[in-house]
């Protein structure tokens, strides 16, 4: 996909149904024919919203075309999962659809757009969505901000949320802890430490403010003169910095000594930051 059509959104890449309608684009295809996106961020859905939509569908019909791409014989999803899904519970054989030929770097991004403008999405299968284009098509965390409409920062703190455990992930996914809470988790090195405080704030309840307040009582636990990963002007400079550079930085403090570590994720983003520390 061409530089110039990144960060336009859904609109740039797909039509309007009523624009499609207007130039008679829609077909009838069957529901048999049609398989799963194959990009598609969105694992989890909730049956009874789709119960419901199954049941409008049944009275009204399905209004609003999906879009398709085809593949031979057979049609991948492109735009409208759930609308397939439901159409399947409300027994209908066939579905209006618009077809438009995408490749799949296209693909990943309108599923993403999509999912993302409807806030559809949790934080993890938002975050694996986007290391997936930085993985897969060898896009920059800068690319996949302006794709998506997003800051890269917000992109970059949401990839790492994918250095979580597989536990504190399904925490996210199912919404017992924020993304506020995994990012200030993340700053825990141990990992059973940083599971059995993610099981803390689900049990307790507790604000992301609390597990800050919670967090910061611990450093001060620490013998004076040693690292404290989270004293809070420690942490207030790696936002700046992170925010300033557009992706983590740690920093480490011992007696006016220390370090300052930069993460990257692809080789095009080690040249970026190498670029950046060439110019200062």
């Amino acid at each position: 996909m061409s530089k110039q059509r990144l960060g336009k959104g859904l609109r740039a890449l797909i039509p309007q149904a009523e624009e499609a309608v207007g130039r008679g684009d829609v077909q009838e295809i069957a529901l048999s024919l049609v398989e799963p996106n194959p990009f598609q961020p969105r694992r989890d859905f909730d049956e009874e919203r789709l119960k419901e939509l199954a049941d409008s569908i049944s009275k009204f019909g399905l209004l609003e075309p999906v879009i398709l791409r085809s593949r031979g014989a057979r049609y991948e999803l492109v735009v409208g999962e759930r609308r397939v899904r439901a159409a399947q519970l409300a027994g209908l054989t066939h579905i209006p659809a618009i077809l438009r030929a995408f490749d799949d770097l296209e693909m990943m991004q309108v599923a993403l757009i999509e999912n993302l403008q409807r806030e559809d999405l949790n934080p993890i299968e938002e975050a694996e969505g986007y290391q997936r284009l930085i993985e897969e098509f060898g896009l920059t965390q800068e690319e996949v901000a302006a794709s998506v409409g997003k800051r890269r920062s917000s992109v970059a703190n949401l990839v790492r949320l994918l250095k979580l455990g597989e536990l504190e992930q399904a925490m996210v996914r199912e919404g017992s802890l924020s993304a506020g809470h995994a990012k200030v988790l993340l700053a825990v090195k141990g990992e059973s430490e940083r599971l059995q405080l993610a099981k803390r704030v689900k049990k307790e309840g507790m604000s992301v403010r609390q597990l800050e307040r919670l967090l910061q009582k611990k450093a001060g636990d620490v013998p004076r003169g040693t690292s404290r990963r989270l004293n809070p002007e420690l942490v207030a400079l790696e936002e700046e910095l992170q925010k300033h550079i557009g992706t983590r930085v740690k920093i480490s403090y011992r007696q006016g000594k220390g370090r300052i570590s930069l993460e990257y994720y692809s080789d095009r983003e080690l040249e970026r930051l190498l670029e950046l520390i060439r110019s200062l």
